[in-house]
């Protein structure tokens, strides 16, 4: 085992978390979290992550509200769920695994069909692509009242979930959601001081990080995830990635998750390889949203073959520029790509896809010198979030009883 490959299997420290190895499962919306609860197939699955040798793995979409769900599935942090999320965290540590919470909002892109409010809320007055197939047609502006209401919503959030063992927070300013929608100029036409240069755009996302910070002390670690491009006309391209990440890092973030693309626009360039229309199609139960689908799927869902490592060098640009940790997500399924961003630099890699299939990749990429992913890019699992067993690989017959590491 080269020297850079041994990296990834030594111990570091994220702001004073012992993390035992580079390995870092990615934030993703398992489906496993009915009207909002804990199950028991979302704590199997993040157990059997721990138990595949996992230095830490992220709780996806951990709503800092109700109302900034996508869906009425999703988990949002609030007292009653108290319990089974401490005792979820806690068998996650029993497996000597580390917990992030992964801190979502979605602003004006919502079908949560228990909105406390008329509509979603964004930076502006717009259409809600997600919610038309539920007669949310539309989103609303946020109101000055309604932006100091949600900095403060982020400090509250943060408190409980380090009170219930959150060993880390990601905060997600990426992927179209809220604090994206905010930062983009596509989404953002706003003519006040919260809208207009990146600068403005920038003010709420870095209020909200102060917010956190505040909440859960100076010695706590928070990274964020951001797209270093939009991949859409007018949107957040690879040049605004470098001015948001020094911010960030100005801000007191300790890391930053170097993702792409925009679930709301162009989802494919940050997951690269088979398109996904087909299955999203096959899998979508609403005729309506079938509908919109045929037609705008074409556009929205772009094709991108799969490299590995595809965003390795806009990420090497951030590294540059910044001093924070930095975790590369992005095509990296082999012990070769593990030992490339070791050697360029990158402190911690994130991994979704591959671990689907491959749930035991830490232990076996340390047992195996030719390790390489069993993943075949089809992202065919993309369109299992809302099947009833959740997320999953469907070229494995069941995950959970996916041969052990031996």
């Amino acid at each position: 085992m080269n020297d850079y490959l041994a990296q990834c299997f030594a111990p570091k420290n994220l702001n004073g978390l012992a993390l035992k190895n580079r390995f870092i499962k990615a934030g993703t919306f398992e489906g496993m979290s009915p009207l909002g609860s804990v199950s028991q197939a979302l704590m199997d699955f993040h157990n059997r992550m721990a138990s595949g040798g996992i230095a830490m793995t992220t709780i996806g979409y951990c709503a800092i509200e109700n109302d900034g769900r996508l869906h009425e599935n999703m988990l949002y942090m609030h007292e009653g769920i108290r319990a089974p999320l401490t005792a979820m965290i806690q068998s996650l540590h029993d497996r000597d695994c580390k917990v992030s919470g992964q801190m979502g909002y979605g602003g004006g892109f919502s079908k949560n069909r228990q909105l406390e409010r008329k509509r979603p809320l964004g930076p502006s007055f717009g259409i809600n692509m997600l919610g038309v197939a539920q007669g949310m047609m539309f989103c609303d502006a946020m109101t000055q009242h309604d932006i100091d209401q949600l900095v403060l919503r982020y400090g509250e959030a943060a408190s409980f979930m380090q009170s219930v063992g959150f060993d880390c927070l990601e905060i997600h300013f990426g992927h179209g959601y809220g604090l994206c929608q905010f930062m983009s100029p596509k989404t953002n036409r706003r003519r006040d001081h919260y809208g207009g240069s990146l600068q403005n755009r920038m003010r709420l996302p870095l209020q909200v990080l102060e917010s956190v910070r505040k909440a859960v002390g100076d010695d706590f670690p928070i990274i964020g995830k951001i797209s270093l491009t939009e991949g859409v006309k007018g949107g957040l391209d690879y040049n605004d990635a470098i001015a948001i990440g020094r911010m960030l890092d100005r801000g007191g973030i300790d890391g930053i998750v170097t993702s792409g693309g925009t679930s709301t626009m162009n989802p494919m360039i940050m997951l690269r390889g088979d398109n996904i229309l087909q299955p999203m199609l096959k899998a979508e139960k609403s005729p309506l949203m079938r509908m919109m689908l045929h037609l705008a799927g074409p556009f929205m869902f772009k094709s991108y073959p799969y490299e590995e490592l595809y965003f390795l060098e806009q990420a090497k640009r951030l590294r540059d520029a910044v001093d924070c940790n930095l975790i590369y997500v992005g095509g990296a399924s082999t012990n070769n790509s593990f030992a490339t961003l070791m050697e360029t630099g990158f402190d911690f890699i994130q991994l979704g896809r591959s671990l689907l299939i491959d749930p035991d990749l830490p232990l076996r990429s340390q047992q195996e010198p030719d390790f390489r992913s069993r993943c075949l890019h089809c992202n065919e699992c993309i369109a299992t979030i809302e099947h009833p067993q959740g997320i999953h690989c469907p070229r494995t017959n069941n995950l959970s009883t996916d041969r052990e590491f031996t």
